[in-house]
């Protein structure tokens, strides 16, 4: 293949030619999960990742206001982040919701150090 993109940049139509030479500098990078272990061929993980928050936009049929999107965004976030660091969601909202109650600090979404 890489034999055919350089022979394509020299001789194929302009166009072709460019799509060739875009190809050929991007030649390392389209071949990096090959060379370094726990990079994935396809981006199957990123699409998991989102899948949650696009089920839910087609159930819901979106929000209604800016502070509704926001709250949304907001709390995707929150879930996506702690399912990340295999924590409780739950857990997480009901900490939040007692701190909020007792006028105490948030708790904290980064990952506790180990």
């Amino acid at each position: 293949m890489l034999g055919l993109l350089r022979l394509g940049a020299v001789l194929a139509p302009s166009r072709p030619s460019r799509q060739c030479a875009a190809l050929l500098k991007l030649w390392p990078a389209l071949w990096r999960f090959t060379r370094l272990e726990g990079v994935e061929p396809t981006n199957n993980k990123a699409e998991r990742d989102l899948r949650l928050a696009v089920l839910w936009r087609k159930g819901s049929f979106g929000t209604h206001s800016p502070q509704g999107s926001r709250f949304i965004e907001r709390l995707l976030t929150v879930t996506a982040s702690l399912r990340a660091q295999g924590r409780s969601v739950l857990t997480f909202l009901r900490e939040a919701m007692q701190a909020s109650l007792h006028s105490a600090p948030a708790p904290s979404l980064l990952p506790t150090q180990t």
